[in-house]
């Protein structure tokens, strides 16, 4: 398996992905609100546990979205430690090569 990314693929990932907490977290409110028809109608364990997540809908849609942002910050920190490298890659081989003496590797002619 051959991998390679580009120089632009996690600033393309961050952001492609920079709404997804948004977008999670809707979901999770919506998902909430789907279920209110059904609100009442359990009994015993499942009841509890409907409750539960009812009454903890905007807690898990709030901490979904901080998770996902901080999943992205993390990406973002990995992005620009890979710019920072790439040019100090660049930068280190214009040096070298800048340093360099290229006449011993002439073939033929003079030297």
């Amino acid at each position: 398996m051959k991998f390679a990314m580009g120089s632009g693929t996690l600033t393309t990932l961050t952001k492609t992905t920079s709404t997804a907490g948004d977008d999670l977290s809707n979901l999770v409110k919506q998902l909430g609100q789907a279920a209110e028809p059904l609100e009442g109608r359990f009994q015993g364990a499942g009841r509890a546990a409907f409750d539960n997540f009812k009454g903890r809908t905007d807690e898990i849609a709030a901490e979904l979205k901080g998770a996902l942002n901080a999943v992205l910050m993390g990406v973002s920190g990995m992005d620009k430690s890979f710019i920072e490298g790439d040019q100090s890659i660049a930068d280190q081989t214009k040096s070298a090569e800048a340093g360099s003496s290229f006449d011993s590797a002439r073939f033929g002619g003079k030297a």
